[in-house]
Parts: structure tokens; sequence; C-alpha cells
């Protein structure tokens, strides 16, 4: 089955040949943008605040656990939105210009008429304050070269040579200073990771929309994506770029078969949930997207790691359709794009990448 789908979809891709979806040449018509935060709570010290002691606790309050929402909406705006939910260590920069500047998922589905919301989850990027603080366990926090060359390899950007000079996979743009762009692009949690209140707040920004959302999720960003369709029925679709790193959504009887990595953490995992609430997302159409270089068998960590992943969106997707859902799984390389790494949308045929999720918007009838 999954065969057919990917032949399926590379016929479209020939269908449209050189015939672009969007053209980049044409000025970008705004009605209206802005930010603002969604959710978001305090702790609030007992006693009573003083001038006399003004940088004591007391009577203070510390706020934090919020999201922060940039957004663009088109003239003649299609009449769903684009929510875009970033992945681990990351902010919504995962959508904005790639390393080597060329245009980003934000501005090129702006110009494919939809509108964009552009999230920083709580505690990340410029929603970075939170009531809880930050863990030992957050390796990017208490490591600050964990963000170097392991981050490089986990994400399949490349690897590094004898020398230790890193050498991008064909579709990451190379050279120094494309590799610094990237690295920059990390952000530290500033408290824990808890995706159920980032699925919370998530849930109500999609809530904040007359008709719904469609939700663009990436890496640790799945799970988040999985959460919010099971909290609201607002979640008119999900495109997925390469979720894994945190749960896999699974009836909480009907559990999948968990590939092992070399390296244990590396594994992917799943979270069972009531009948009920998995059978939610039989209700929408979901896609997910994966690159190349995933080898169960690499010396690759990464390529080893995203491989045990796929291995659990294969199920996912199944356990999805075999309850009357609509779940597609994508592996680029079966369809003829080759080259990609985890940031598939800041690659040099990110355009590519951007039209095949407009091609299948179309598809479910989700391009009004």
């Amino acid at each position: 089955m999954k065969k057919k789908i990917c032949a399926a979809l590379a016929a479209g891709l020939i269908a449209f040949g050189s015939f672009s979806l969007v053209d980049a040449a044409k000025p970008i018509m705004i009605q209206e943008q802005g930010s603002f935060t969604v959710g978001g709570t305090y702790k609030e010290r007992p006693g009573k605040f003083s001038q006399e002691n003004f940088v004591a606790e007391d009577g203070q309050r510390a706020y934090g656990d919020f999201a922060y929402v940039e957004y663009q909406k088109p003239v003649r705006a299609k009449k769903l939105p684009l929510i875009f939910q970033h992945g681990g260590a990351q902010s919504k920069r995962t959508w904005e210009s790639g390393p080597d500047g060329r245009e980003g998922f934000n501005t090129m589905f702006v110009r494919a008429g939809y509108s964009v919301y552009l999230v920083d989850q709580p505690r990340s990027g410029e929603a970075n304050l939170s009531t809880e603080a930050v863990t030992p366990d957050t390796p990017w926090a208490s490591n600050p070269m964990y963000g170097d060359k392991t981050l490089y390899v986990l994400s399949r950007i490349g690897h590094y040579d004898a020398a230790g000079n890193p050498v991008p996979n064909a579709q990451f743009p190379k050279g120094e200073k494309n590799y610094q762009a990237f690295q920059q692009s990390w952000t530290i949690g500033s408290g824990p990771l808890d995706n159920d209140l980032n699925a919370d707040v998530l849930a109500e920004l999609v809530n904040q929309q007359k008709d719904g959302a469609i939700l663009v999720t990436h890496s640790m960003g799945g799970t988040i994506g999985w959460r919010t369709a099971i909290r609201t029925d607002k979640v008119k679709a999900i495109i997925s770029y390469e979720p894994g790193g945190t749960p896999f959504v699974f009836p909480e009887t009907e559990m999948p078969k968990i590939t092992e990595a070399r390296f244990k953490a590396l594994s992917a995992s799943a979270m069972g949930v009531p009948m009920e609430d998995f059978l939610k997302l039989t209700k929408i159409p979901i896609v997910l997207y994966y690159g190349d270089y995933i080898e169960m068998d690499s010396e690759n960590v990464g390529e080893q790691k995203w491989a045990c992943e796929y291995a659990l969106a294969e199920q996912f997707v199944a356990a999805i359709n075999r309850h009357g859902g609509d779940a597609t799984l994508v592996h680029l390389p079966e369809i003829g794009i080759t080259g990609n790494s985890h940031f598939m949308m800041q690659e040099k045929n990110s355009k590519q990448i951007m039209e095949l999720a407009l091609t299948w918007l179309k598809s479910k009838g989700l391009d009004k």
C-alpha cells in the first residue's frame, strides 16, 4: 500500500513537471500581520511587595508557560490557516529563512494563499519564560557543547571528515557560513519540556481560529500535533515533517513494537491513549514526510535513530488507517527526491518539498 501511495505522489509530481505552484517573483500582498501570546500562567510568592526591598520575592509573580505567535494573512486568504509547530531545541526560526538565506516556509505558504501562524512553544524562543526552573536532564541546557556536532549528526545534516570538518549531505547548503547559521538556530528551553502543556496551549490557539486550522509540525513537535488534535476537533489536518524524538500516539490496547537503536536513548517511543481519543486522529487527513539517509544498519547514530522513528511511523500510520483513518507516509527517496536531512524545509530543494504539501492539501480539498 505504501508503495502505491508513493507511486501516486510521484505521478502527481511528474504531471506538474516544471510548473510552479508558487510564483516567488511576485510581491506578497499582506492583509494583516502581527504577534500575540497564547495561554500562560503565573506563580506568586506570599507577602507584600515593598519598594524599600524591591529585589525581594515577597508579593511578586513569576510569569510564563505561554506561547508566542507571529502571523501573516495574505489578501484573499484561504479558509484554513496553517499553524507551524517547531521541534525540540528549536523555535519558529525552523520555518523562516534557511541557513543560506533562501526563502522560508513562512512566506512561501503565504505566497500560496495561506494565512501562516508561527509558534514559539512555551519555554522556548520568544516565549522564553517559565514558572518552573530548568532541569539538569535537558542536555542542551546543561552542556552548550551539545549543540555542535551532536545535533548536526542526529539531524542527518551530514558527517565529518577525518580532520573534523563538516561534510553536508546533498541538499544542505555547503560552507562554513551555512554551517554556523544552522548551529545558531538552536535554543535552550527555560524550563522542563512539557508536551501536555504545549498541546494545551496549541489547542487554545487552534480554537481561536473561526473555522479551525491545519497543523504543520516538525520532529519533537509531532507529538504535540497528535495530542492537540485529541484536545480539539478544530484541527482539520496535520502535515508532519519527520515526527519523532517524542512519543507517537497509539491505542492503549494496541501498543506497537519498538525498534531499539544502538544507543537506547535514541530509540523511538510511544504512548497509549484511550481508543476514544485515538479515533479522533482518524477523523482528519494526516501526512508524514521523511527525508533521506535513514538506515537501520548505519554506523551514523542519526541515520539509525531516524530509522527507528520511521519504523514506528509506519506502525502509527497503519494503526490510523486500520481504524478507518486517512494517513499517508511519504519517504522522499521512494518518490525520487533524494539528499534531504531532518531539516528538509531549510534545504536547497525546499520549494519542491513545500509544493509536495500543497499538492497534498489540494488532494484533500484544503486549498479553498
